[in-house]
């Protein structure tokens, strides 16, 4: 892949909400990919190394056969932070790092799962909805924990969910994924809807995993990722 960034990721924060407003604007909430034409799907997650000179974001793309869950390509990222920590605007400090990471994927990945919020953000225009924008695909968030809306838990059984509402209108889905532990949230991002997002997160789920095969992979990945740049000699 060849991203390029639409947009300046160094300004400050009334500028930051303005771009997302014009990224919300660009969001398409059909799918852009039917579950049986899926054949790659990415796993991305982020961290940080903020001791380092400069402070680092860090990010890890894992791509994975689709339906069998076969790793393809790691790919990673890093970036200097030059944003500030603003709730609802963390795309700003984490999305260079991603673009980083993906100018070095040579696999194209028909969807993107991210461990962020998607369409469920204050805003409309959550990491995994903002970063489908920027790089051009599919993609869906997948988040441990909910940033807006109100539900009711889901069944105890792996699969079942429930809507996530936020001021009346859908926004995702609360999904049950292992049985005995709390649900995910997971929100479309850019192409995408409620039902086939879940469709893809349970297909991509394995072994009585918490989160789905990209981003838990994603996952370990950079937290070994972020292991390694703390105690490399500085």
């Amino acid at each position: 892949m060849n991203p390029a960034a639409p947009h300046p990721w160094d300004v400050d924060a009334p500028e930051a909400r303005r771009i997302q407003e014009e990224v919300r604007q660009k969001l398409v909430s059909e799918p852009g990919v039917a579950l049986d034409e899926i054949r790659v799907v990415a796993g991305v997650d982020n961290a940080y190394h903020l001791k380092g000179d400069p402070p680092l974001a860090l990010a890890v793309a894992v791509l994975l056969s689709f339906p069998e869950m076969e790793t393809l390509e790691v790919v990673y990222g890093r970036a200097p932070v030059t944003f500030p920590y603003v709730p609802g605007l963390l795309t700003f400090r984490e999305g260079p790092a991603i673009l980083d990471a993906f100018g070095h994927v040579k696999v194209q990945p028909d969807v993107i799962l991210f461990d962020g919020q998607g369409i469920a953000h204050p805003r409309r225009v959550g990491f995994a909805a903002h970063m489908g924008v920027v790089l051009g695909r599919p993609s869906v968030g997948v988040a441990k924990s909910r940033l807006v809306g109100s539900y009711e838990e889901p069944p105890d059984r792996a699969g079942a969910w429930t809507p996530l509402i936020d001021r009346g209108e859908l926004v995702g889905a609360v999904l049950r994924t292992k049985i005995g532990h709390a649900p995910l949230f997971v929100s479309p991002g850019d192409r995408m809807d409620v039902e086939m997002a879940v469709e893809i997160v349970m297909a991509c789920h394995r072994d009585n995993h918490f989160l789905p095969e990209p981003t838990r992979l994603a996952h370990n990945l950079v937290t070994e990722f972020r292991k390694e740049q703390q105690s490399a000699p500085a």
